[in-house]
C-alpha cells in the first residue's frame, strides 16, 4: 500500500514514518526540509520537499497514493493546520484519492465533554485557544469533504513505546479517560485505520 504522510517530521510524524516502514508500507514523507528526516533511511521511503500551503505541490505529491495520513501542526497561532488540510483535501479530490486519516485533538467538536476543567478552560480556553480553533476549522473542512475520512482525536502526547493498550471510540461525555496517549500509540492507531472501516466518517477519541 502506498501512503503519504503530511507532517512527517513532527511529534507524531516521525514515529508514524518509522512504524509504517516497519510494517512494509511504501511511504512518501512530505516535509518542508528533507534534512529533518535525517537518520531515517529505507528503500520504501521517498521524501518530498514542499510547503503545505502550496496547492500544486500537494496535488503532485498525492498522485497515485492509496491513502493520505495528515498529522500536520501549526503551533499555538494561525491557521496553517486547517488551511493545509483544506489544500490536502482539494489535492486528493483532484487526483481521485479517497482515503484520508487525519489527526485532530481530543476536545474538538463533541469530545469537549471528555475534558477536565484544566484542559477545557485553561489550555484550550486560553493558552492554546488559537490552536484549538484551528483544529475546529480543520475538522469542519474534513467533515464537509466527500472523502472516506476518519478524524482521530488523541489526548495529550507523551513519550514511550507503543503499547496497543489504549481506549478508543469512547463516549464524548466519558470523564474516566486519562487525556494522555503516547506518540507511538497514536501512530499505531492511525495506521490501524488503513485496514478497517470501523471509524469511517467518524471521530474516535484516543486515550489511556
Amino acid at each position: 500500500m502506498r501512503i503519504i504522510i503530511f507532517g512527517s517530521t513532527g511529534n507524531i510524524g516521525k514515529p508514524l514514518v518509522l512504524e509504517s516502514l516497519a510494517l512494509g508500507y511504501i511511504v512518501t514523507a512530505f516535509t518542508r526540509n528533507k534534512k529533518n528526516l535525517k537518520g531515517i533511511q529505507h528503500r520504501n521511503l521517498r521524501a518530498v520537499e514542499g510547503d503545505i500551503l502550496d496547492k500544486e505541490a500537494i496535488k503532485e505529491a498525492v498522485k497515485n497514493q492509496d491513502a493520505v495520513i495528515c498529522v500536520i501542526g501549526s503551533g499555538r497561532k494561525g491557521t496553517v493546520r486547517s488551511q493545509g488540510t483544506k489544500n490536502i483535501i482539494e489535492g486528493m479530490q483532484s487526483q481521485g484519492v479517497k482515503r484520508l486519516i487525519c489527526q485532530s485533538t481530543l476536545g474538538a467538536g463533541d469530545s469537549r465533554g471528555n475534558l477536565n476543567f484544566f484542559w477545557k478552560h485553561i489550555m484550550f480556553g486560553w493558552y492554546l485557544q488559537g490552536a484549538y480553533k484551528d483544529h475546529e476549522l480543520q475538522e469542519k473542512y474534513v467533515m464537509e469533504s466527500n472523502l472516506k475520512w476518519t478524524l482521530v482525536r488523541p489526548g495529550a502526547f507523551t513519550d514511550g513505546q507503543a503499547t496497543g493498550n489504549f481506549r478508543h471510540g469512547f463516549s464524548p461525555d466519558d470523564r474516566t479517560v486519562t487525556l494522555k496517549i503516547s506518540k507511538a500509540d497514536v501512530a499505531m492507531f492511525l495506521l490501524m485505520q488503513l485496514h478497517t472501516d470501523q471509524y469511517l466518517k467518524k471521530t474516535p477519541g484516543l486515550s489511556y
